[in-house]
């Protein structure tokens, strides 16, 4: 061969690389938690685990848990009622032996346990006793600071095992919230594209279809999804598993997180505690939608049959505090290019909070 046909070959090598990191082990069902036992076998977890739990949810589903594994397992609770970067230290020194952690719990649980599964290294399982957004498989957590929430880089989880009857009998308005915050993939994917043109940011084909396909199938079978039915519960929490998949895939939030993720964190900051970040998220879905030029209506018809909010008043929040977070949203992970960064006004922020409630 040549110096120059040599020289072409190398020229030609292909390097790129990317880790990901998903979950190994996903089990979704009726009455489930019988199975954790052999998928921490299969998984060759270790014999010593911190079960962190909030108390209401160590009763509904931690005990249980707990009872499953202490056949040839021990399973030290530790309970976690908020998220907070000193719960989280206090959580590491009660890790500090274990072999891996389980979350039992929402949304504050299951990312107590994923941020000290990453910053002590330790594989962690989640049990998820509520479908309320995509967190329960993804590798992003949410910690309250001052001023509001901050994302950070966390393990997805080892595994996933969810119990559709208790996942069932949670509160409707947390499996609305997690449909929303799933069908909040389609503008997150239409700001990813957005990105790409005007900005130049990689976009990965394999991550963005994947995110979208789950929130058209969501949308599909958004007549399906009703108050304490396990249906609703399969449906919905398989939907929340593909969406972290989806950002594991693309080494980032950013398959399921855009504007609409942007306002909603907003919205917390001047809001606080008023909607559930899934409920926010389908708002603003709404609002980027139309500014994208979609079906903006036929996302609004699918988040109100499936009985989450369609604006600030049904979650309690004036007008007023809508329009200013639409204009913060720019500001929240600046780096982040979405529809709300082409020079919103506030005429215009006023214009899309009146659109929300035309018929």
């Amino acid at each position: 061969m040549s110096a120059d046909a040599i020289k072409l070959l190398k020229e030609k090598v292909f390097d790129k690389s990317r880790w990901m990191q998903l979950p190994r082990d996903v089990v979704i069902g009726h009455d489930v938690f019988q199975q954790l036992p052999s998928v921490c076998d299969d998984l060759k977890l270790g014999k010593k685990a911190l079960l962190i739990s909030g108390k209401s949810t160590m009763e509904l589903a931690g005990n249980r848990v707990r009872e499953v594994l202490l056949s040839n397992r021990s399973i030290v609770p530790f309970f976690a009622e908020e998220i907070s970067l000193p719960l989280i230290k206090k959580a590491e020194m009660a890790a500090a032996d274990a072999d891996f952690l389980i979350g039992v719990g929402g949304g504050r649980v299951i990312d107590t346990a994923k941020i000290v599964s990453y910053n002590l290294d330790r594989p962690f399982i989640s049990v998820p006793t509520a479908a309320s957004h995509d967190g329960i498989a993804s590798a992003r957590a949410s910690v309250a600071v001052e001023g509001g929430h901050s994302s950070l880089q966390a393990h997805p989880p080892l595994a996933i095992v969810a119990d559709t009857a208790i996942i069932a009998r949670a509160p409707h308005r947390l499996l609305a919230a997690g449909c929303a915050d799933v069908i909040s993939n389609y503008t997150a994917i239409l700001d990813w594209e957005l990105a790409h043109r005007v900005k130049g940011e990689q976009v990965s084909e394999y991550a963005a279809a994947l995110s979208k396909m789950t929130a058209e199938i969501l949308v599909k079978n958004a007549p399906l999804i009703k108050p304490s039915s396990e249906e609703s519960a399969w449906i919905v929490t398989k939907a929340l598993v593909s969406s972290g998949v989806a950002m594991s895939i693309a080494g980032s939030s950013r398959p399921a997180s855009g504007g609409e993720h942007k306002f909603s964190h907003a919205l917390e900051r001047l809001a606080p505690g008023k909607a559930l970040h899934g409920e926010s998220c389908g708002i603003g879905t709404i609002i980027s939608m139309y500014l994208h030029g979609g079906d903006w209506k036929g996302i609004r018809a699918s988040l109100k049959s499936i009985g989450a909010p369609v604006t600030p008043k049904d979650v309690g929040i004036d007008d007023a505090t809508a329009v200013e977070a639409l204009l913060m949203a720019k500001d929240i992970r600046p780096e982040r290019f979405t529809i709300f960064d082409m020079g919103l006004t506030r005429e215009s922020a006023e214009n899309l909070v009146q659109m929300l409630y035309m018929e």
